[in-house]
């Protein structure tokens, strides 16, 4: 029996390194949200926002790299928005009638976008949504009203 035929590994060695680039790429843009959301002590953090932004992308590169039409892109990028989505969902809690995690969540959301923007080469994009989310969830919360004082208002 022959089994050279069996392991044909068609491996493409220049592609390896492009798509590691890419998924490089994703990572690190991933890491100012994340290592903001970690040192809020988040339950989503250093692990999942660079794992949710390179899985965007490498679904996205499949999904360019095997379909063949804009359509069935599309598609791809349905399901993946939506799937990012019902994990983000997954990060907001209430409890005593307030909500909790929405920032994490719409967070994980862009994290997504920005994988899939990798994908398409469209760093600009996925640089200032890396940026964006960051200085957001930075800054923007000293603007916020305290839940305590919102009680008070009423």
């Amino acid at each position: 029996m022959d089994f050279g035929n069996l392991i044909d590994l068609d491996i493409r060695w220049s592609l390896i390194v492009t798509n590691l680039v890419s998924l490089g790429v994703a990572y690190v843009l991933a890491l100012p949200v994340a290592y903001d959301r970690e040192l809020s002590a988040r339950g989503a953090g250093l692990r999942t926002f660079p794992l949710v932004a390179v899985a965007a992308c490498g679904y996205t590169l499949v999904g360019m790299s095997v379909l063949s039409s804009t359509e069935a892109e599309s598609r791809v990028l349905q399901g993946l928005i939506t799937g990012i989505g019902f994990i983000g969902g997954g990060a907001i809690l209430k409890s005593n009638g307030t909500v909790h995690g929405t920032a994490t969540a719409a967070s994980i959301w862009n994290t997504g976008l920005i994988g899939i923007a990798v994908a398409f080469h469209r760093y600009e994009v996925a640089i200032l949504m890396s940026v964006i989310n960051f200085l957001t969830l930075r800054f923007v919360r000293q603007f916020k009203v305290p839940e305590d004082d919102k009680d008070k208002e009423e």
